[in-house]
């Protein structure tokens, strides 16, 4: 079993930046791909950032330019920078690690962008 634990959300103003960090239980996960998700209320959720093992990214369109992933094998974690937050960024934002046998989840951290 594998335990992911997010941090780093809560209420920003908008054009603000906030970075997000998730820490695995297991070692080993490390040279495995890890993402972030988010999901907003009454929406589906959504790939905002995934990262290989050997640092090869992809980004939601929309967060292009604003968002930054990045892991730290020593330490088994993963980041997620995220510039000139706007509105549309508001959501529950979720760790992701892709194991062979199933992907793990995070409990989540919660972003608010107010005005």
């Amino acid at each position: 079993q594998v335990q992911l634990v997010e941090s780093g959300g809560g209420l920003v103003q908008a054009g603000g930046s906030l970075r997000l960090s998730c820490a695995a239980s297991r070692s080993i996960a490390a040279i495995f791909p890890m993402a972030w998700y988010r999901q907003a209320p009454g929406r589906q959720r959504e790939l905002v950032a995934r990262i290989t093992s050997d640092g090869r990214t992809t980004y939601l369109d929309s967060v292009k330019g604003r968002v930054t992933i990045s892991r730290d094998k020593p330490k088994n974690m993963a980041y997620l920078q995220i510039n000139s937050l706007q509105l549309e960024d508001t959501a529950v934002y979720y760790c992701n690690a892709e194991f062979p046998e199933k992907n793990y989840w995070g409990q989540g951290t919660q972003v608010t962008v107010s005005s």
